[in-house]
Protein backbone atom coordinates (compact mmCIF):
# COMPACT_ATOMS: atom_id res chain seq x y z
CA UNK A 1 0.00 0.00 0.00
CA UNK A 2 1.49 3.41 -1.53
CA UNK A 3 1.85 5.72 2.15
CA UNK A 4 0.27 8.72 2.60
CA UNK A 5 1.39 12.02 3.75
CA UNK A 6 2.44 12.75 7.15
CA UNK A 7 -0.21 14.48 9.21
CA UNK A 8 0.11 17.98 10.16
CA UNK A 9 3.11 17.88 7.27
CA UNK A 10 2.02 20.53 4.18
CA UNK A 11 4.12 20.62 1.17
CA UNK A 12 5.67 23.86 0.56
CA UNK A 13 4.79 26.10 -2.63
CA UNK A 14 6.37 24.17 -5.85
CA UNK A 15 7.06 27.57 -7.62
CA UNK A 16 10.34 28.14 -9.24
CA UNK A 17 12.36 30.64 -7.46
CA UNK A 18 16.03 32.38 -8.39
CA UNK A 19 18.74 30.40 -7.47
CA UNK A 20 20.01 31.25 -3.97
CA UNK A 21 21.91 33.92 -3.43
CA UNK A 22 21.36 35.34 -6.77
CA UNK A 23 18.56 37.49 -6.28
CA UNK A 24 18.26 41.30 -6.83
CA UNK A 25 18.67 42.12 -3.41
CA UNK A 26 20.69 39.32 -2.03
CA UNK A 27 23.70 40.91 -2.70
CA UNK A 28 25.04 44.58 -3.61
CA UNK A 29 27.89 43.26 -5.77
CA UNK A 30 26.76 43.06 -9.49
CA UNK A 31 28.38 40.59 -10.63
CA UNK A 32 29.21 39.51 -14.55
CA UNK A 33 29.00 35.85 -15.83
CA UNK A 34 30.54 35.27 -19.22
CA UNK A 35 31.76 31.69 -19.06
CA UNK A 36 28.51 29.78 -20.24
CA UNK A 37 30.94 27.14 -22.17
CA UNK A 38 31.70 26.06 -18.24
CA UNK A 39 28.40 25.74 -16.92
CA UNK A 40 24.97 27.55 -16.90
CA UNK A 41 22.42 28.16 -13.97
CA UNK A 42 19.42 26.29 -14.20
CA UNK A 43 16.39 27.59 -16.22
CA UNK A 44 13.51 28.36 -13.57
CA UNK A 45 11.48 25.93 -15.49
CA UNK A 46 13.75 23.73 -15.04
CA UNK A 47 14.34 23.89 -11.03
CA UNK A 48 10.38 23.67 -11.11
CA UNK A 49 10.63 19.95 -12.65
CA UNK A 50 13.11 18.84 -10.77
CA UNK A 51 11.12 20.61 -6.95
CA UNK A 52 7.70 18.96 -8.75
CA UNK A 53 9.50 15.46 -9.10
CA UNK A 54 11.29 15.29 -5.56
CA UNK A 55 7.44 15.36 -4.27
CA UNK A 56 5.27 13.68 -7.24
CA UNK A 57 7.83 10.94 -8.41
CA UNK A 58 9.70 10.02 -5.39
CA UNK A 59 8.68 6.61 -6.14
CA UNK A 60 11.42 3.58 -7.35
CA UNK A 61 10.84 3.77 -10.89
CA UNK A 62 10.84 0.10 -10.87
CA UNK A 63 7.86 -0.37 -8.44
CA UNK A 64 4.48 -1.37 -9.62
CA UNK A 65 2.48 0.85 -7.31
CA UNK A 66 1.20 3.85 -7.81
CA UNK A 67 4.56 6.04 -6.83
CA UNK A 68 7.09 4.35 -8.88
CA UNK A 69 5.05 4.42 -11.50
CA UNK A 70 4.70 7.83 -11.91
CA UNK A 71 8.28 7.77 -11.67
CA UNK A 72 8.75 5.69 -14.35
CA UNK A 73 6.45 8.08 -16.57
CA UNK A 74 8.15 11.03 -15.75
CA UNK A 75 11.70 9.12 -17.09
CA UNK A 76 9.69 8.08 -20.31
CA UNK A 77 8.19 11.52 -20.82
CA UNK A 78 12.60 13.24 -20.35
CA UNK A 79 13.52 10.40 -22.45
CA UNK A 80 11.11 11.66 -25.24
CA UNK A 81 12.09 15.56 -24.57
CA UNK A 82 15.45 14.61 -24.84
CA UNK A 83 14.89 12.01 -27.91
CA UNK A 84 12.85 15.39 -29.65
CA UNK A 85 15.84 17.24 -28.62
CA UNK A 86 18.15 15.54 -31.22
CA UNK A 87 15.76 14.02 -33.72
CA UNK A 88 16.42 10.49 -32.77
CA UNK A 89 14.15 7.78 -30.79
CA UNK A 90 13.48 7.62 -27.30
CA UNK A 91 14.86 4.03 -27.16
CA UNK A 92 18.27 4.96 -28.19
CA UNK A 93 18.31 7.37 -25.36
CA UNK A 94 20.23 6.06 -22.04
CA UNK A 95 20.68 8.35 -18.85
CA UNK A 96 24.08 8.46 -17.30
CA UNK A 97 25.95 10.64 -14.68
CA UNK A 98 26.97 13.23 -17.02
CA UNK A 99 29.50 13.77 -20.18
CA UNK A 100 32.23 12.31 -18.77
CA UNK A 101 30.68 8.96 -18.33
CA UNK A 102 28.76 9.00 -21.53
CA UNK A 103 32.04 9.55 -23.82
CA UNK A 104 34.06 6.88 -21.93
CA UNK A 105 31.04 4.42 -22.06
CA UNK A 106 31.36 4.59 -25.80
CA UNK A 107 34.95 4.55 -26.13
CA UNK A 108 35.19 1.73 -23.38
CA UNK A 109 32.41 -0.26 -25.44
CA UNK A 110 33.97 -0.05 -28.39
CA UNK A 111 37.43 -1.96 -27.43
CA UNK A 112 35.51 -4.55 -25.45
CA UNK A 113 33.64 -5.28 -28.63
CA UNK A 114 36.60 -5.37 -30.45
CA UNK A 115 38.66 -8.16 -28.55
CA UNK A 116 35.12 -9.70 -27.59
CA UNK A 117 35.34 -10.85 -31.13
CA UNK A 118 38.46 -11.55 -31.51
CA UNK A 119 38.41 -14.15 -28.71
CA UNK A 120 35.11 -15.54 -29.33
CA UNK A 121 35.20 -19.16 -30.29
CA UNK A 122 33.34 -19.99 -33.61
CA UNK A 123 33.27 -16.73 -35.11
CA UNK A 124 33.00 -17.23 -38.97
CA UNK A 125 36.06 -14.20 -38.61
CA UNK A 126 34.18 -11.47 -40.39
CA UNK A 127 34.47 -9.67 -37.04
CA UNK A 128 38.11 -10.79 -36.64
CA UNK A 129 40.85 -8.13 -36.87
CA UNK A 130 42.87 -8.95 -39.96
CA UNK A 131 46.09 -9.12 -38.25
CA UNK A 132 46.26 -11.79 -35.40
CA UNK A 133 46.98 -9.97 -31.99
CA UNK A 134 45.90 -6.70 -33.29
CA UNK A 135 44.24 -4.00 -31.30
CA UNK A 136 41.65 -1.85 -31.42
CA UNK A 137 42.50 1.60 -33.25
CA UNK A 138 40.66 4.88 -32.38
CA UNK A 139 40.63 8.36 -33.93
CA UNK A 140 39.57 11.33 -32.43
CA UNK A 141 41.26 14.98 -32.85
CA UNK A 142 43.94 16.83 -31.11
CA UNK A 143 41.52 19.17 -29.50
CA UNK A 144 39.32 16.78 -27.46
CA UNK A 145 37.90 17.05 -24.07
CA UNK A 146 39.77 15.60 -21.29
CA UNK A 147 36.82 12.84 -21.07
CA UNK A 148 37.56 11.95 -24.34
CA UNK A 149 41.47 12.08 -24.40
CA UNK A 150 42.26 11.02 -21.21
CA UNK A 151 40.53 7.69 -21.53
CA UNK A 152 42.50 6.85 -25.06
CA UNK A 153 45.93 7.82 -23.85
CA UNK A 154 44.92 5.47 -21.01
CA UNK A 155 44.18 2.67 -23.10
CA UNK A 156 46.92 3.31 -25.42
CA UNK A 157 49.06 3.54 -22.34
CA UNK A 158 47.81 -0.33 -20.94
CA UNK A 159 48.27 -1.70 -24.96
CA UNK A 160 44.49 -1.96 -24.88
CA UNK A 161 43.88 -0.24 -28.31
CA UNK A 162 45.54 1.97 -30.76
CA UNK A 163 44.84 5.91 -30.98
CA UNK A 164 45.61 8.75 -33.62
CA UNK A 165 44.77 12.12 -32.65
CA UNK A 166 44.50 14.29 -35.92
CA UNK A 167 45.64 17.72 -35.56
CA UNK A 168 43.36 20.18 -36.36
CA UNK A 169 43.88 23.04 -38.99
CA UNK A 170 45.40 25.98 -38.15
CA UNK A 171 43.65 27.64 -41.33
CA UNK A 172 40.28 26.37 -40.73
CA UNK A 173 40.49 25.28 -36.84
CA UNK A 174 39.01 22.37 -37.68
CA UNK A 175 39.80 18.15 -37.67
CA UNK A 176 39.64 18.07 -41.35
CA UNK A 177 37.61 15.41 -43.34
CA UNK A 178 40.62 13.79 -45.25
CA UNK A 179 43.09 14.06 -42.60
CA UNK A 180 40.50 11.96 -40.56
CA UNK A 181 39.47 9.23 -43.49
CA UNK A 182 43.54 9.22 -44.22
CA UNK A 183 44.37 7.80 -40.23
CA UNK A 184 41.73 4.89 -41.11
CA UNK A 185 43.45 1.79 -40.42
CA UNK A 186 41.71 -1.90 -40.95
CA UNK A 187 41.59 -2.18 -37.04
CA UNK A 188 39.99 1.07 -36.75
CA UNK A 189 36.26 0.70 -35.20
CA UNK A 190 35.37 4.54 -34.16
CA UNK A 191 36.49 7.83 -34.85
CA UNK A 192 35.00 10.46 -32.10
CA UNK A 193 35.15 14.20 -33.00
CA UNK A 194 33.45 16.69 -30.83
CA UNK A 195 30.63 18.67 -32.34
CA UNK A 196 31.95 21.78 -31.49
CA UNK A 197 35.52 23.26 -30.10
CA UNK A 198 34.27 24.26 -26.17
CA UNK A 199 37.48 27.11 -26.18
CA UNK A 200 37.37 28.34 -30.01
CA UNK A 201 33.56 27.68 -30.60
CA UNK A 202 34.77 26.01 -34.02
CA UNK A 203 32.03 23.46 -35.34
CA UNK A 204 33.38 20.16 -36.56
CA UNK A 205 32.45 19.00 -39.92
CA UNK A 206 30.67 15.91 -38.32
CA UNK A 207 28.59 15.44 -40.97
CA UNK A 208 31.18 15.15 -43.87
CA UNK A 209 32.93 12.81 -41.77
CA UNK A 210 29.63 10.13 -41.37
CA UNK A 211 28.78 10.12 -45.10
CA UNK A 212 32.62 9.32 -45.77
CA UNK A 213 32.95 7.02 -42.73
CA UNK A 214 29.38 5.58 -44.31
CA UNK A 215 30.89 5.14 -47.74
CA UNK A 216 33.75 3.41 -46.53
CA UNK A 217 32.26 1.39 -44.64
CA UNK A 218 30.50 -0.44 -47.42
CA UNK A 219 34.41 -0.84 -48.80
CA UNK A 220 34.87 -2.77 -45.64
CA UNK A 221 32.20 -4.85 -45.47
CA UNK A 222 33.12 -6.44 -49.11
CA UNK A 223 36.72 -6.92 -47.64
CA UNK A 224 35.25 -9.00 -45.00
CA UNK A 225 36.13 -5.54 -42.64
CA UNK A 226 33.60 -4.74 -39.51
CA UNK A 227 32.52 -0.90 -39.87
CA UNK A 228 33.84 2.37 -38.33
CA UNK A 229 31.47 4.07 -35.48
CA UNK A 230 31.15 7.57 -35.43
CA UNK A 231 31.07 9.52 -32.20
CA UNK A 232 29.83 13.13 -31.17
CA UNK A 233 30.37 14.94 -28.02
CA UNK A 234 27.63 17.37 -28.55
CA UNK A 235 28.10 19.35 -24.75
CA UNK A 236 28.91 22.73 -26.15
CA UNK A 237 26.43 22.71 -29.21
CA UNK A 238 23.27 21.41 -27.59
CA UNK A 239 21.27 24.82 -26.56
CA UNK A 240 23.15 26.59 -29.06
CA UNK A 241 22.39 25.40 -33.03
CA UNK A 242 20.31 23.03 -34.07
CA UNK A 243 21.54 19.41 -33.64
CA UNK A 244 20.05 16.98 -35.50
CA UNK A 245 21.50 13.08 -35.32
CA UNK A 246 20.18 12.27 -38.55
CA UNK A 247 21.90 14.81 -40.13
CA UNK A 248 24.59 14.49 -38.61
CA UNK A 249 24.87 10.21 -39.49
CA UNK A 250 26.57 9.65 -36.37
CA UNK A 251 26.28 6.27 -33.92
CA UNK A 252 26.59 7.93 -30.87
CA UNK A 253 25.96 11.41 -28.99
CA UNK A 254 26.71 12.97 -25.89
CA UNK A 255 24.39 15.04 -24.07
CA UNK A 256 25.16 17.40 -21.20
CA UNK A 257 22.50 18.55 -18.82
CA UNK A 258 24.54 21.16 -17.14
CA UNK A 259 25.62 23.20 -20.36
CA UNK A 260 21.89 24.00 -21.76
CA UNK A 261 20.47 25.12 -18.21
CA UNK A 262 19.83 21.50 -17.03
CA UNK A 263 20.94 19.77 -14.16
CA UNK A 264 24.86 18.20 -13.90
CA UNK A 265 23.91 14.57 -15.22
CA UNK A 266 23.57 13.42 -18.86
CA UNK A 267 22.56 11.10 -21.18
CA UNK A 268 23.62 9.30 -24.33
CA UNK A 269 22.34 8.33 -27.61
CA UNK A 270 23.15 4.78 -29.37
CA UNK A 271 21.59 4.58 -32.80
CA UNK A 272 19.49 0.87 -33.02
CA UNK A 273 20.61 0.78 -29.20
CA UNK A 274 21.12 -3.25 -28.44
CA UNK A 275 21.30 -3.66 -32.46
CA UNK A 276 23.39 -2.70 -34.39
CA UNK A 277 25.48 -0.56 -32.49
CA UNK A 278 26.70 -2.55 -29.61
CA UNK A 279 27.40 -1.09 -26.25
CA UNK A 280 28.89 -2.55 -22.92
CA UNK A 281 27.40 -1.54 -19.46
CA UNK A 282 30.73 -0.25 -17.24
CA UNK A 283 28.69 -1.05 -14.31
CA UNK A 284 26.60 -4.48 -12.90
CA UNK A 285 23.24 -3.67 -11.03
CA UNK A 286 19.58 -3.66 -11.50
CA UNK A 287 19.10 -3.73 -14.83
CA UNK A 288 18.17 -0.37 -15.72
CA UNK A 289 18.35 1.72 -18.55
CA UNK A 290 18.14 -1.56 -21.07
CA UNK A 291 21.06 -3.02 -18.55
CA UNK A 292 23.17 -0.34 -20.19
CA UNK A 293 23.35 1.85 -16.79
CA UNK A 294 22.39 -0.01 -14.12
CA UNK A 295 21.88 1.86 -10.71
CA UNK A 296 17.99 3.70 -9.54
CA UNK A 297 17.69 6.22 -11.56
CA UNK A 298 18.05 9.80 -10.75
CA UNK A 299 14.03 10.76 -11.69
CA UNK A 300 13.95 14.91 -9.78
CA UNK A 301 17.24 15.60 -12.33
CA UNK A 302 16.12 13.10 -15.20
CA UNK A 303 12.81 15.65 -14.82
CA UNK A 304 14.94 18.43 -15.08
CA UNK A 305 17.08 17.00 -17.58
CA UNK A 306 14.09 16.68 -20.23
CA UNK A 307 12.79 20.34 -19.32
CA UNK A 308 15.87 21.79 -20.32
CA UNK A 309 15.46 19.58 -23.09
CA UNK A 310 12.13 20.88 -23.88
CA UNK A 311 12.69 24.36 -24.01
CA UNK A 312 15.64 23.77 -26.35
CA UNK A 313 13.32 22.37 -28.57
CA UNK A 314 10.94 25.24 -28.51
CA UNK A 315 13.87 28.28 -28.56
CA UNK A 316 17.12 27.56 -30.12
CA UNK A 317 16.08 29.58 -33.08
CA UNK A 318 16.30 32.61 -30.61
CA UNK A 319 18.74 31.33 -28.31
CA UNK A 320 21.05 31.55 -31.31
CA UNK A 321 19.89 34.68 -32.88
CA UNK A 322 20.16 36.03 -29.72
CA UNK A 323 24.07 34.64 -28.13
CA UNK A 324 25.10 35.69 -32.00
CA UNK A 325 24.32 39.41 -31.44
CA UNK A 326 25.97 39.70 -28.62
CA UNK A 327 28.90 37.85 -29.39
CA UNK A 328 29.47 40.12 -32.48
CA UNK A 329 28.57 43.21 -30.68
CA UNK A 330 31.49 42.25 -28.37
CA UNK A 331 34.15 41.30 -30.57
CA UNK A 332 33.02 44.36 -32.55
CA UNK A 333 33.61 46.77 -29.65
CA UNK A 334 36.98 45.14 -28.86
CA UNK A 335 38.71 45.60 -31.88
CA UNK A 336 37.03 48.87 -32.26
CA UNK A 337 39.04 50.08 -29.23
CA UNK A 338 41.94 48.03 -29.70
CA UNK A 339 42.74 47.65 -33.30
CA UNK A 340 44.06 44.17 -35.15
CA UNK A 341 47.88 44.93 -33.81
CA UNK A 342 46.73 44.75 -29.76
CA UNK A 343 43.93 42.17 -30.29
CA UNK A 344 43.08 38.71 -31.80
CA UNK A 345 39.97 37.05 -31.93
CA UNK A 346 41.29 33.52 -32.01
CA UNK A 347 37.45 31.75 -32.51
CA UNK A 348 37.89 33.16 -36.09
CA UNK A 349 38.96 31.20 -39.12
CA UNK A 350 37.74 32.53 -42.31
CA UNK A 351 34.78 30.26 -43.98
CA UNK A 352 34.53 28.26 -40.53
CA UNK A 353 31.15 27.77 -38.94
CA UNK A 354 31.63 28.75 -35.13
CA UNK A 355 29.06 28.43 -32.40
CA UNK A 356 27.12 31.59 -31.81
CA UNK A 357 28.45 32.51 -28.02
CA UNK A 358 31.63 31.89 -28.20
CA UNK A 359 34.44 34.68 -28.36
CA UNK A 360 38.02 33.44 -27.80
CA UNK A 361 40.14 36.32 -27.81
CA UNK A 362 43.78 37.47 -26.68
CA UNK A 363 44.97 41.27 -26.31
CA UNK A 364 48.74 42.46 -25.86
CA UNK A 365 49.19 42.81 -22.29
CA UNK A 366 49.77 41.46 -18.63
CA UNK A 367 50.19 37.60 -18.74
CA UNK A 368 46.53 36.27 -17.36
CA UNK A 369 47.33 33.27 -14.83
CA UNK A 370 45.23 30.92 -13.41
CA UNK A 371 44.56 31.83 -10.46
CA UNK A 372 42.42 35.17 -10.71
CA UNK A 373 43.05 38.12 -8.91
CA UNK A 374 40.97 39.72 -6.78
CA UNK A 375 38.52 42.32 -8.91
CA UNK A 376 37.45 39.02 -10.64
CA UNK A 377 35.31 38.20 -8.04
CA UNK A 378 32.75 40.56 -10.02
CA UNK A 379 33.29 38.71 -13.34
CA UNK A 380 33.46 35.46 -14.41
CA UNK A 381 35.69 34.62 -17.48
CA UNK A 382 37.49 32.06 -18.74
CA UNK A 383 41.29 31.88 -19.14
CA UNK A 384 41.33 28.31 -19.05
CA UNK A 385 39.13 25.34 -19.27
CA UNK A 386 36.96 24.49 -16.40
CA UNK A 387 39.22 21.82 -14.61
CA UNK A 388 40.15 21.49 -11.87
CA UNK A 389 43.80 22.62 -10.28
CA UNK A 390 44.05 23.96 -13.77
CA UNK A 391 47.14 26.83 -14.40
CA UNK A 392 48.54 28.86 -17.44
CA UNK A 393 51.06 26.54 -18.02
CA UNK A 394 51.00 24.42 -19.81
CA UNK A 395 48.31 25.99 -22.08
CA UNK A 396 45.36 23.98 -23.18
CA UNK A 397 45.30 21.63 -25.80
CA UNK A 398 43.46 23.62 -28.43
CA UNK A 399 45.85 26.32 -27.81
CA UNK A 400 49.38 25.03 -29.60
CA UNK A 401 46.78 22.76 -32.14
CA UNK A 402 46.18 25.92 -33.78
CA UNK A 403 49.64 27.71 -33.60
CA UNK A 404 48.49 29.96 -30.61
CA UNK A 405 51.12 29.27 -27.67
CA UNK A 406 53.28 32.29 -28.48
CA UNK A 407 50.41 34.58 -29.79
CA UNK A 408 48.16 33.54 -26.92
CA UNK A 409 50.41 33.13 -23.45
CA UNK A 410 52.67 35.55 -23.90
CA UNK A 411 50.18 38.12 -24.63
CA UNK A 412 46.97 36.90 -22.28
CA UNK A 413 44.07 34.73 -23.46
CA UNK A 414 40.39 34.90 -22.40
CA UNK A 415 37.06 33.48 -23.21
CA UNK A 416 34.06 35.03 -23.39
CA UNK A 417 31.03 33.16 -23.39
CA UNK A 418 27.38 34.28 -23.75
CA UNK A 419 24.19 32.92 -22.49
CA UNK A 420 20.46 33.47 -22.71
CA UNK A 421 20.59 35.89 -19.81
CA UNK A 422 21.64 38.91 -21.51
CA UNK A 423 25.39 38.27 -22.11
CA UNK A 424 26.03 39.29 -18.36
CA UNK A 425 24.23 37.56 -15.23
CA UNK A 426 24.18 40.88 -13.07
CA UNK A 427 22.94 40.31 -9.41
CA UNK A 428 19.67 38.61 -10.78
CA UNK A 429 19.31 35.73 -13.45
CA UNK A 430 16.57 38.11 -15.01
CA UNK A 431 17.49 41.79 -16.10
CA UNK A 432 21.26 42.65 -16.91
CA UNK A 433 22.21 46.67 -17.35
CA UNK A 434 25.07 48.15 -18.07
CA UNK A 435 26.72 45.99 -20.23
CA UNK A 436 29.30 48.40 -21.51
CA UNK A 437 29.99 49.09 -17.93
CA UNK A 438 30.77 45.54 -17.36
CA UNK A 439 32.95 45.24 -20.79
CA UNK A 440 34.71 48.08 -19.62
CA UNK A 441 36.05 46.43 -16.34
CA UNK A 442 36.65 43.33 -17.96
CA UNK A 443 38.93 44.68 -20.34
CA UNK A 444 40.69 46.57 -16.62
CA UNK A 445 41.37 43.00 -15.92
CA UNK A 446 43.17 42.54 -18.68
CA UNK A 447 45.47 45.10 -19.12
CA UNK A 448 45.01 46.81 -15.94
CA UNK A 449 44.51 50.28 -17.64
CA UNK A 450 41.53 52.54 -17.68
CA UNK A 451 39.46 52.48 -21.04
CA UNK A 452 37.05 55.43 -20.21
CA UNK A 453 36.11 55.56 -24.16
CA UNK A 454 34.23 52.19 -24.13
CA UNK A 455 32.43 53.46 -20.92
CA UNK A 456 31.61 56.42 -22.42
CA UNK A 457 30.39 54.52 -25.87
CA UNK A 458 27.12 55.57 -27.38
CA UNK A 459 24.84 52.36 -26.28
CA UNK A 460 22.41 53.43 -29.00
CA UNK A 461 24.90 51.07 -31.46
CA UNK A 462 24.24 47.63 -29.00
CA UNK A 463 21.73 45.09 -30.29
CA UNK A 464 18.50 45.24 -28.49
CA UNK A 465 19.11 42.61 -26.19
CA UNK A 466 22.07 44.77 -25.29
CA UNK A 467 20.35 47.77 -24.56
CA UNK A 468 17.21 46.49 -22.57
CA UNK A 469 19.03 43.81 -20.70
CA UNK A 470 16.36 41.08 -21.04
CA UNK A 471 17.10 37.80 -21.62
CA UNK A 472 15.57 35.24 -23.88
CA UNK A 473 13.49 32.39 -22.26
Amino acid sequence: MEAAAAPGREAPARTASQPSGCGKHNSPERKVYMDYNATTPLEPEVIQAVTEAMWEAWGNPSSPYPAGRKAKDTIKAARESLAKMIGGKPQDIIFTSGGTESNNLVIQSVVKHFHVNQTSKGDTGVHHSPVEGAKPHLITSSVEHDSIRLPLEHLAEQQAAEVTFVPVSKASGRAEVDDILAAVRPTTRLVSIMLANNETGVIMPVPEISQRIKALNQERAAAGLPPILVHTDAAQALGKRRVDVEDLGVDFLTIVGHKFYGPRIGALYARGLGGCTLLYPMLFGGGQEQNFRPGTENTPMIAGLGKAAELVTQNWEAYEAHMRDIRDYLEERLEAEFGQKRIHLNSQFPGTERLPNTCNFSIRGPRLQGDSPSPWSFHSVSTAPALPGFRAEPAPPTHPALGMTQLVWSWGLARAAEGRLGWLCCGSWGSCHQPLLSLTWLILLLLGCGLWRILMSDISTAPKAVREGRNIN
